[in-house]
C-alpha cells in the first residue's frame, strides 16, 4: 500500500448497561459523529467486582461498548454530555489517540 495518509482522531470506548445504548447513541448522533460500532455482552472487573458478559433476560442486562472514531474537538462535548450520566450510573470512556487512513469516513 503505497502513499497512505494518515489523520489523527480520537477513538472512544464508551463502556455502560445495554438499556441505556440509546442515550449514548443520541448523543454521538447529535454530537455530529458520522458512525460508531456497538459491542455487546462485556466481561471484565472494576470496582463493583466482577460482571459476566451472557445474556441474561435481554440486552439491555448486560453491558456494552460503543467505539467511535471521532475528530479531537467533538471530544469534549462529548465527554460533558456523558459527564450527569456517570454521576448516576456505572460504566467508564476511555479515550485515546488513534491514526486513521480515510479521514472522509470519520468526518461530516
Amino acid at each position: 500500500m503505497k502513499n497512505l495518509n494518515f489523520s489523527s482522531v480520537k477513538k472512544l470506548e464508551i463502556i455502560l448497561s445495554g438499556e441505556h445504548q440509546a442515550f449514548a447513541t443520541d448523543l454521538l448522533d447529535n454530537a455530529g459523529v458520522t458512525g460508531y460500532t456497538i459491542i455487546n455482552n462485556l466481561s471484565g472487573k472494576g470496582r463493583h467486582g466482577f460482571h459476566e458478559g451472557h445474556l441474561m433476560f435481554n440486552e439491555e442486562d448486560v453491558l456494552i461498548m460503543i467505539i467511535a472514531a471521532v475528530p479531537e474537538e467533538l471530544v469534549t462535548p462529548i465527554l460533558e454530555g456523558l459527564e450527569p450520566f456517570y454521576s448516576e450510573h456505572s460504566g467508564v470512556v476511555f479515550v485515546s489517540d488513534i491514526q486513521v487512513t480515510r479521514l472522509v469516513k470519520f468526518s461530516s
